[in-house]
C-alpha cells in the first residue's frame, strides 16, 4: 500500500501535456494557449467618444457655467460605426455618440448632461446651437487609439488558462481561432453484475449505475470530453470486450473491481492487458484504487493507455477522481498548477484517525468574520452520495494525526472552487 503522494506521482508520470489543436475561440474556455499572441492592430483603432455627447475644442469652453454657458454651433453628428465627414473649427461642435471616432479639430467631449440639450429641445429652440454648461480638461472622455493595446504588442503568453475574458480580447483582435491543448478524451467504464441503465426498471439486487455519470461530469468539468461506454460485467470476456472500446481514447476510468472479493477483477484484467503500478492507496475513503497502463495497436506501433481503477463505492468514486483522476486531465490539458483550491478552517468536532491513512472528510465551509469553518455533512459512509451533495469541500487528514480535535485548524479542498 502506498501513500496518497507516491500514487499521485506515478499517475502523473504516465500523463503529458497533449499536443496542440486550432480551435474557434468560444470552444477554448478553460483550455491553455498553445503560443504566443501578437496584435497586428491598435485597440480602439482610432481616437474615439467614451460618452454620449458633443466634441469640442477644449479651449473653446474655458470659462462655461451654468448661468454663463458657451454656445457653440453644431454642425453634424457621428454615430458608432461611422466616421465623421467634417473637421471641427473653433467655436463648433459634432454631436457623438460613444464609441464614434474622434473628429478632426476636437480633442474632448462634453457629456449631453454638461449641456442644454435637453431643455433646448423641449422648448424647441433651434438644436444647431448648443450650450456648454461648464468648461473641461482637454482629452476629457476620449479613448485614445492604441491605449489598450498597441500594434505590435504581445498580449497573451503561451500557458495561459483561457478565460472570458481572455476570449473577449482575441475576439477584439479579430482572432476567430486560437491554438490550444486539446482536450483529452476519456473513455468512462462502470464494472459489475448489478448495475443497470438509469432507463431500465429497477429490479430486485439490481442498483443504478450513478458512476459512470458522477465520473462523466468530472471529467467534463475539469476539461476533459467524456465518453461513456456502458457497464462491464463481472466476467473477463465482457470486461475485455468493453475496454477495447474506449483504448483509442487517451485515459481510461473504471469503477469497481478493484478490491479482493472474487468477481474484482479489473486490475486482473490490467494486468494481463498491459502493466499495473499499484493498486491499494493508503487513504479513506479510495483505498482500492488500481493504476496501471494498457497496450493498444496504433498503426505500427504500441501506445500505452493511461487506466485508473476508481473503487466502486460513489463517494470513494468521487473523492478519488479528485485526488488523481482531476489532476492527471489538468496535466494533460497543459496547466501548470494541478492542486486543488485549498483553505484552514476550524473543524467543529473529533475525528480520530485509528489506522494511519489519510482521511478526507466531506464538510460544508462557512465563513464568518473572515475566517473559516468546517461542519461535517454528516454520516461518512462511502455509499452516502448525498454526504458529496451537501459538501462544499473535503478536510484533509494526515496519515500522522491520530486525532484531530473539535476547534483544531484542518486544510479543506474546496471543490467548487474554480481552477486556475
Amino acid at each position: 500500500m502506498i501513500s496518497v503522494d507516491e500514487a499521485l506521482e506515478k499517475i502523473l508520470s504516465h500523463c503529458q501535456a497533449l499536443e496542440p489543436q486550432r480551435q474557434p475561440i468560444l470552444n477554448c474556455l478553460g483550455q491553455v494557449l498553445a503560443e504566443d499572441v501578437c496584435s497586428i492592430i491598435n485597440v480602439p483603432p482610432l481616437d474615439n467618444s467614451a460618452m454620449d455627447g458633443y466634441a469640442v475644442r477644449a479651449e473653446d469652453v474655458r470659462g462655461a457655467t451654468g448661468p454663463s454657458p458657451m454656445y457653440l454651433r453644431v454642425i453634424g453628428e457621428v454615430a458608432a460605426g461611422s466616421l465623421p465627414s467634417v473637421d471641427v473649427l473653433s467655436g463648433q461642435a459634432i454631436r457623438i455618440m460613444t464609441g464614434a471616432p474622434l473628429p478632426r479639430g476636437a480633442d474632448t467631449v462634453v457629456p449631453f448632461e454638461d449641456t442644454d440639450e435637453v431643455s433646448r429641445r423641449a422648448s424647441g429652440v433651434d438644436p444647431s446651437r448648443i450650450g456648454v454648461l461648464c468648461q473641461v480638461e482637454e482629452g476629457l472622455n476620449v479613448r485614445r487609439s492604441g491605449e489598450d493595446i498597441a500594434s505590435g504588442d504581445q498580449v497573451l503568453t503561451r500557458g495561459k488558462v483561457l478565460r472570458p475574458q481572455e476570449i473577449g480580447l482575441l475576439a477584439s483582435l479579430g482572432c476567430a481561432t486560437a491554438l490550444v491543448i486539446r482536450r483529452p478524451i476519456v473513455a468512462v467504464l462502470a464494472t459489475g453484475d448489478e448495475l443497470i441503465g438509469v432507463d431500465q426498471p429497477l429490479s430486485p439486487g439490481k442498483i443504478y449505475d450513478s458512476n459512470s455519470y458522477t465520473i462523466a461530469a468530472e471529467v467534463s468539468r475539469y476539461g476533459g470530453v467524456p465518453r461513456i461506454i456502458g457497464v462491464g460485467r463481472d466476467s473477463v470476456e465482457s470486461l475485455n470486450d468493453k475496454i477495447d472500446q474506449g483504448l483509442d481514447t487517451d485515459m481510461l476510468i473504471t469503477s469497481g473491481g478493484v478490491s479482493k472479493g472474487d468477481y474484482d477483477m479489473v486490475k486482473d484484467v490490467l494486468a494481463e492487458r498491459g502493466e499495473i503500478n499499484f493498486w491499494t492507496v493508503r487513504m479513506k475513503p479510495g483505498k482500492p484504487l488500481a493504476f496501471g497502463t494498457m497496450v493498444t495497436a496504433e498503426g505500427k506501433r504500441e501506445r500505452r493507455v493511461p487506466h485508473l481503477g476508481l473503487p466502486g463505492n460513489p463517494v470513494s468514486s468521487m473523492i478519488t477522481f479528485e485526488q488523481f483522476a482531476r489532476p492527471a486531465i489538468l496535466k494533460m490539458l497543459g496547466y501548470e498548477n494541478l492542486a486543488k483550491p485549498a483553505i484552514q478552517a476550524t473543524i467543529d468536532r473529533d475525528i480520530p484517525n485509528r489506522d494511519g491513512r489519510r482521511i478526507f472528510v466531506r464538510v460544508v465551509v462557512t465563513e464568518r468574520s473572515g475566517r473559516y469553518y468546517a461542519s461535517l455533512t454528516g454520516p461518512q459512509g462511502s455509499g452516502i452520495l448525498t454526504s458529496m451533495v451537501k459538501a462544499n469541500g473535503l478536510a484533509v487528514i494526515p496519515e500522522s494525526r491520530k486525532l484531530v480535535s473539535a476547534g483544531d485548524t484542518v486544510d479543506v479542498q474546496m471543490l467548487d472552487w474554480k481552477q486556475e
